[in-house]
């Protein structure tokens, strides 16, 4: 990833998701008093006396136990010790040490790679002291009391992590392509996620509701980066209740506004249910790009004409992702995966593409002269002026018109399919937006008034 790595570890329920939301000042990961909120491993950047890093979370860590997730837990934090440049070991200093802080103790110290340990929920600074002290049995060095929720202490921390940090040339950001994979509970976005990176990513099971947050993740094809964001199952929101879940599929929301391109994941053997057409919606009402990937193919008995049947349910129950490209995929066999990322690319590079104004104006013209703006009954016809691009991601198109109350929905949607006959724009929602001759007015004036100053 370019940046050093400090993995944050611990067993259950001692603040490790608190403390990585403090230390990279956002409130980045999931907190419920409940264990297990954390499974999967999750990047987050911080930085500190000018060093930038990478701040990993992770679930809690249980020997012993191969109950539920536990074991992929484990494989989670083993894969984050190996690629970490420190370990910050989390502790509880209200609970003072136990068999589990010994156990998780007695397992880094047979690893190479440098421990700082820090002992939480020390809320009064004289007697985290006190607390603190009890942990010099697990030998893994000074015990470092602080308080997360309030931050006391976590500058004395950082300043050891910042010691313990190899030293790198500053890395210059990469222009990314921001990826989200959403879908329903279990339709195979973290198998998907798995697939694009060539590793286990993000625990992958049968139960509904696996991934509990979002989960970032580069990749880098040829020269292009991608920010990969799994997220949390979608579920109808009367099914949900306050808690993690609730949380998750904020989150889930909040990575389709934050990414360039959504990649939709659809259940082949479900077809194509009410909460796929609501999430749909969602993502053309964001503007985001799309592309709507149909996983599970291999599941299907197919003939000559399946995937063309397919299309069309898809289509007739998502026509306001009509713009949308569509791919069938397996996760499982990798089945077409590489194609998706050719798709993406696609999808990206029209999200943000601009226009001249004068080939808007050509192919407002060539409309017009096809199918003439309707006529009110009072006898006004509608007039378009002229168009302009006027912003991109998604891109934005204004029209300047007579009265934008003359021009109904159906020729709307017209001069928009007419836009995309003639410019593409594929995988992209396109805004228009239609201005009278008062906002033409004001936009002349703006614009002889700027010409005036310039000159």
């Amino acid at each position: 990833m370019g940046l050093p790595v400090v993995a944050i570890v611990g067993r259950p329920n001692v603040g490790k998701s608190t403390l990585v939301n403090r230390l990279t000042g956002m409130m980045a990961a999931i907190v419920h008093d409940s264990p297990g909120v954390t499974r999967d491993r999750t990047y987050r950047r911080a930085l500190w006396q000018g060093r930038d890093f990478l701040v990993v979370d992770t679930g809690g860590l249980v020997f012993e136990d191969d109950s539920e997730f536990l074991p992929h837990i484990r494989q989670q934090v083993m894969t984050a010790l190996s690629e970490a440049d420190v370990v910050v070991m989390v502790v509880d200093g209200q609970a003072g040490p136990t068999a589990a802080d010994e156990s998780i103790a007695q397992w880094l110290r047979q690893q190479p790679t440098p421990i700082v340990l820090a002992v939480n929920k020390c809320e009064s600074p004289q007697q985290g002291i006190v607390q603190a002290a009890q942990f010099w049995e697990l030998s893994v060095g000074e015990p470092v009391p602080l308080s997360s929720i309030h931050g006391s202490g976590t500058g004395d921390l950082l300043d050891l992590v910042a010691e313990e940090l190899p030293d790198l040339d500053q890395v210059d950001d990469a222009e990314e392509i921001k990826v989200a994979i959403v879908g329903r509970p279990n339709v195979g976005k973290s198998s998907l996620l798995n697939a694009f990176v060539g590793e286990t990513r993000s625990i992958v099971s049968p139960i509904s509701g696996t991934t509990r947050d979002a989960i970032d993740m580069l990749a880098v094809r040829g020269e292009q980066t991608y920010r990969f964001i799994d997220t949390a199952g979608i579920r109808k929101k009367k099914n949900v209740q306050y808690g993690p879940e609730f949380f998750s599929i904020n989150r889930a929301f909040k990575a389709i506004r934050r990414s360039d391109v959504v990649l939709l994941v659809l259940d082949a053997s479900d077809g194509i249910t009410e909460q796929d057409q609501k999430l749909a919606g969602r993502i053309a009402d964001e503007g985001r790009a799309c592309v709507v990937v149909i996983n599970k193919w291999d599941t299907i008995a197919k003939d000559n004409y399946t995937i063309y049947e397919f299309e069309k349910k898809l289509q007739a129950r998502l026509n306001f992702l009509d713009w949308t490209e569509m791919i069938f995929v397996s996760a499982k066999t990798g089945q077409r995966i590489e194609k998706i990322i050719n798709l993406v690319d696609h999808a990206a590079e029209q999200h943000q593409r601009r226009v001249t104004t004068s080939v808007i104006n050509e192919v407002i013209e060539e409309a017009v002269s096809w199918h003439s703006p309707p006529t009110s009954r009072q006898g006004r016809q509608g007039k378009i002026y002229y168009g302009t691009q006027v912003s991109s991601q998604p891109p934005a198109i204004a029209l300047f018109v007579n009265s934008p109350d003359l021009f109904k929905d159906n020729y709307r949607r017209y001069i928009e399919g007419q836009f995309r006959k003639n410019l593409g724009f594929t995988g992209t929602p396109i805004r228009l937006f239609w201005r009278g001759k008062r906002a033409r007015e004001v936009e002349r004036t703006v614009n002889r008034a700027t010409r005036v100053k310039s000159s």
